[in-house]
């Protein structure tokens, strides 16, 4: 019999990291704490869609169906197709917490593990604060608004704009990873050439960033409403943060209708009525959920009981949480963490670690020793915090760099990193999770 190997989690990063562990002769045994396969999907909201283009979100071998024709699937099609977190509260002045607010306060993580009709009848009637302005907020105060309409509106509160779109198309044309759009990008350990010619094509990606720009103002009235960003389409790329997340169906309408409206506030405090904002206004509230996001950081520290272990893992604060390849810390034996990256698709970085842990444990390659992979983390946390993510690095973001990670991961299981055939197809065609479905 082979050796066992323990995978927490049944999301699609598990199921990734189950297939080829499996296929390496090894048992997996997989823990997962819902009663459903598929992770966040299994109680995502029922409005929700995906935000990468399916062909990013599919695993390396097995293809979506002919049947879902859309590029964006509903929740119940990433249901169908893949069935065979410590939330993130933001801090508050004393006695202005949660505590002083005589409504209900809760997380979009447990708005999320209610059934759709369950949801529907907790918000029916109620004025409901959501706070956040990344997929999960949008998803939640849209579902709210189609609920309430506006007789009950739904107040957004966010901190800052971001670039939304309705697709990923640029003036008709799609956006596509390939390697030829990676030359305008530094990257870590590639040398001077690299290095001069990322510096000299920065004009070119200025200008192409500015093209989308001007696309994604024309498709969302984002102008109209006051949520243009201050930073640049490429400064949002660069930190994974939430870079041309889709917007729901038909959100602007129901902020022109009123049935959502828009607030902006950099803090928060509660009374008994409902959140003040940083103006001093007061938007009186039954409910509100927090929808900010995980600390996903805490939920890895909290798998250790000893304390010596838990500081390993979280590491300094100022850096990315301290995985060698993104998978494995060097100094904590018989753990691989899958899924820990921002990419531009979840489900492609996952199985393309999934396969590079598995290539690991089937001794077809050697880490660098504990020294070593110590030190080229470091080189890597310098770099992506000067050229990219900077202060939202804790959760290392490859976006940018994607088909440049992966070659990392080819070269190290000793596959040839070009998976194209032909010059012009590898450097101009897309690269997608069915080009690495085998050495």
């Amino acid at each position: 019999m082979g050796k066992k190997v323990a995978i927490i989690g049944a999301g699609v990063s598990g199921l990734g990291a189950c297939k080829h562990v499996l296929a390496k002769g090894f048992h997996p045994v997989v823990f997962e704490s819902r009663s459903a396969l598929g992770g966040v999907w299994s109680k995502a909201l029922k409005i929700t869609k995906l935000q990468s283009p399916k062909h990013y979100y599919e695993f390396s071998d097995f293809p979506w169906p002919d049947s879902v024709k859309t590029d964006y699937p509903t929740q119940q099609q990433v249901m169908d197709y893949v069935q065979f977190d410590v939330p993130n509260f933001p801090e508050f002045p004393p006695n202005k917490g949660p505590s002083s607010f005589f409504g209900k306060v809760m997380h979009s993580k447990d708005y999320s593990e209610m059934d759709h009709e369950t949801a529907a009848k907790f918000v029916k009637g109620k004025r409901v604060i959501v706070v956040g302005f990344h997929k999960s907020a949008l998803d939640i105060a849209m579902e709210c608004s189609l609920v309430n309409g506006t007789q009950h509106p739904c107040t957004l509160i966010y901190k800052n704009e971001h670039w939304h779109a309705t697709d990923h198309s640029v003036y008709g044309f799609s956006q596509k990873i390939n390697r030829f759009s990676e030359l305008f990008f530094d990257k870590p350990g590639e040398g001077y050439i690299a290095s001069l010619v990322a510096t000299i094509s920065y004009p070119v990606l200025w200008a192409i960033a500015k093209i989308i720009e001007s696309n994604l103002k024309r498709k969302v009235p984002m102008a109209k409403y006051g949520m243009v960003p201050k930073h640049s389409y490429i400064d949002e790329l660069n930190t994974c943060t939430n870079a041309n997340g889709i917007l729901p169906d038909n959100f602007y309408d129901r902020v022109e209708e009123g049935s959502i409206q828009l607030k902006k506030s950099l803090s928060l405090s509660f009374c008994e009525e409902g959140l003040i904002l940083d103006s001093g206004d007061l938007v009186k509230a039954d409910l509100v959920i927090f929808a900010t996001g995980f600390r996903g950081e805490i939920k890895l520290k909290e798998i250790f009981e000893s304390k010596r272990f838990q500081d390993l893992m979280v590491g300094n604060s100022k850096d990315s949480v301290p995985l060698y390849r993104g998978c494995i810390h060097p100094q904590i034996p018989q753990l691989a963490v899958i899924g820990f990256l921002s990419s531009v698709g979840v489900l492609f970085t996952s199985e393309m670690q999934s396969q590079w842990v598995s290539e690991l444990l089937d001794g077809k390659f050697k880490p660098p020793s504990i020294r070593d992979m110590i030190e080229e983390m470091a080189k890597w946390d310098e770099f992506m915090i000067k050229k990219h993510a900077g202060a939202f690095y804790r959760r290392s973001c490859y976006m940018l760099l994607h088909i440049f990670y992966n070659d990392v991961l080819c070269k190290d299981m000793g596959w040839n990193p070009k998976r194209k055939k032909g010059f012009i197809a590898e450097w101009f065609k897309n690269y997608g999770p069915s080009d690495y479905a085998s050495p």
